[in-house]
């Protein structure tokens, strides 16, 4: 999540953005367009995956197949860097603590076994 929080600042998501993306349901900072594509997010990395028919069909009327797919590989991908860091206890380097620190421990993140 850290890491991930600060490519976003650095490919030039709004600080603010970032803030409210614990409430990007309602955040009129979010379009609809990435309200489908969070959802559709967190529910292809649950277990078991939670991605149903209305979902999928919602992605479609937003995102381009090449877009689903691409979406899909970065949710696969991080699903496997997260499960792998998360094994190995990976140290985390400073500047993804201190984005997550910022933007993510109000929300219960917290660096934990990662520390350096």
């Amino acid at each position: 999540m850290a890491h991930t929080a600060g490519a976003s600042l650095r490919l030039g998501v709004d600080e603010k953005k970032l803030a409210a993306v614990w409430e990007y349901r309602t955040s009129p900072l979010y379009t609809e367009a990435e309200r489908v594509a969070l959802d559709f997010a967190i529910a292809a990395a649950s277990q078991p995956n939670a991605v149903t028919d209305e979902l999928f069909a919602a992605m479609k009327r937003h995102w381009s197949e090449t877009q689903i797919v691409e979406i899909v590989g970065v949710v696969a991908l991080f699903g496997w860097l997260n499960r792998f860091n998360d094994t190995m206890a990976t140290p985390l380097e400073e500047e993804p603590i201190e984005v997550g620190e910022k933007f993510l421990a109000p929300h219960g993140w917290n660096v934990g076994r990662h520390r350096r």
